[in-house]
This record gives C-alpha cells, structure tokens and sequence, in this order.
C-alpha cells in the first residue's frame, strides 16, 4: 500500500493477510530531484514450507544490494521475536535504516509515542518517520528523507517507467489479489495463479484473451474456490477482470480454472513453475 501510494499507481497487490508479497517487486519514483528505485520484498517471517524459506532467502539477500532500508512496522508497542530477529538482521547493514511507522491513523498521539519508543529500545534507527499509507499522511515527508540519505548516482531507468514487473505477473497477481481478498483465511496461503495464455485478439485490438489457473493444495479447497454454481470463481474473476482492464486500458475476456497440485509449497519444481525460483 506504501509503495503503490508512493509511486502514484498500482504496482504491488495488497490484502489484509500476512506474506501477501511473495517476489521482490521493484518501482521507480520520478520528481524534479531524481529517481528512487524500490525493491519491494517479501516480509521476514518463520518459514513453514519451502515457498516461506524462499520468501525469507528474497528478503534476507536483498539487504546486500540496498542503498537504504525501509523497516515498515505497525504503531504496536508489541515487539516479539520476529520483530527482534529483523533488528538484529539489521544491525549488520552498514546503510542508513529508517523505521517507517506506518497505520499512524489508527492511533492517538500519546500512543504513537510509546510505539516509537518500544522500537528505539531495540535499535538505534538514522530515521523514524511515522505515516499513513492507507491516507497519504507524511508520504510526501518520508520521500524527502529518503533524498537526504541516498547518494546522488546515475538514472537507472527511463522517466517513463514505473516497474520491471512483466504484464503477464502483474496480471496473475491481480487475480491473486482478489482470491486473497474473497476467501476463507485457511486458503489464500496455498494458492499460486499461472497465466497459461494472454493475447490479444487479430480481428480486434481492443480486446485481451485471457487464460488462467488458479492452484491450491486441497480437493477440499478447490471446491471452495470454484463455489456454489461456480459463483466464488466468478467474483474473483469478476473483481480481477475489471483491475485488469483498468490497468491496459483494454477490454478483457478472462477465463479462469482450478487445479488441485498436492503440497505444491514444498516442491522445488513446482515453485520455480510458479516463479518462486531461489536461483534468480
């Protein structure tokens, strides 16, 4: 949500559950002053499967290749041992860390206050700018402290460009995006989408074909996903259709299937299928 609100347009999907990234997401930010290029990751978590292990070794590796780091918290003075597992990583970048605090709306001042508290108990932090990405309060002022630290350097991109995301994987994570939204909270975590076909019509340019399937670990689950009558299916293609064609600016015939692969989180084949592949 920060990145998205930052970047002035949707890049990154979002969703009230945990691990909702899973690759690394790079944008770029273009004002008068220069280009920001962020590297979106997975958040630090205790791995379960081999996908978990994969999202950490994401997170973990691009620590090396930063100029910067964003630490994006919730104003909660709770800190457990996730929290000081990721100062501890931290600790070893030698780059400036900011802590972001972000749902700053969620929160009385007073209450903000023994947040920030709790965080600089357990590191020493350059920067601590509290904001809200769901409102855009003190967006604008985090953008400026960034400019402070980060050292002046060649552009990298285009002016034009926003992401290095392919069309196709902006696509597959729409539609993810919407089952993670639509479903019980026992499945989102054991889906992937693959766009098996994206193109577009010869007797119509306006038109996008569209073939995807949504994967998941259960027989159980697939007949929640697909729905009484089909409806569940229909929604997430429903609600995906219409974000699809907002963002290719074209209309958009999507189908969707749901196939049962067993445990596919844990198969090294079946995640580098997906585009989880520990290598890249």
């Amino acid at each position: 949500t920060l990145m998205n609100r930052i970047i002035g347009q949707k890049i990154a999907i979002t969703s009230n559950k945990p691990q909702t990234t899973r690759n690394r997401i790079q944008t770029v930010y273009h004002d008068e002053r220069g280009q920001i290029v962020f590297l979106d990751t997975p958040g630090i978590h205790k791995a379960k499967n081999k996908l978990g292990e994969y999202m950490v070794t994401v997170a973990e590796r691009t620590f090396d290749e930063v100029d910067m780091i964003l630490w994006l918290v919730e104003a909660t003075t709770f800190i457990g041992k996730g929290e000081r597992h990721i100062a501890e990583q931290l600790k070893k970048a030698h780059i400036p860390v900011i802590l972001v605090m972000n749902k700053i709306d969620t929160v009385k001042k007073e209450e903000l206050l023994a947040c920030i508290d709790a965080y600089q108990q357990i590191m020493e932090f350059d920067e601590i700018v509290p904001v809200s990405a769901w409102t855009g309060e003190s967006v604008d002022h985090l953008v400026d402290v960034m400019f402070r630290y980060l050292e002046e350097g060649p552009a990298f991109y285009d002016d034009d460009t926003v992401t290095d995301q392919p069309v196709r994987q902006i696509v597959a994570e729409l539609i993810r995006e919407k089952a993670l939204r639509l479903l019980a909270d026992e499945i989102p975590h054991g889906i992937a989408v693959a766009v098996d076909q994206m193109k577009l019509r010869h007797n119509n340019k306006n038109m996008y074909d569209i073939d995807a399937t949504i994967i998941c670990e259960r027989d159980s689950h697939k007949g929640i996903i697909i729905g009484k009558q089909g409806q569940m299916l229909k929604k997430i293609g429903t609600q995906a259709r219409r974000e699809i064609e907002e963002m290719l600016q074209k209309k958009v015939n999507l189908k969707l299937w749901v196939k049962v692969k067993k445990d596919w989180r844990d198969s090294d084949f079946l995640l580098k299928n997906f585009g989880y592949d520990k290598k890249e």
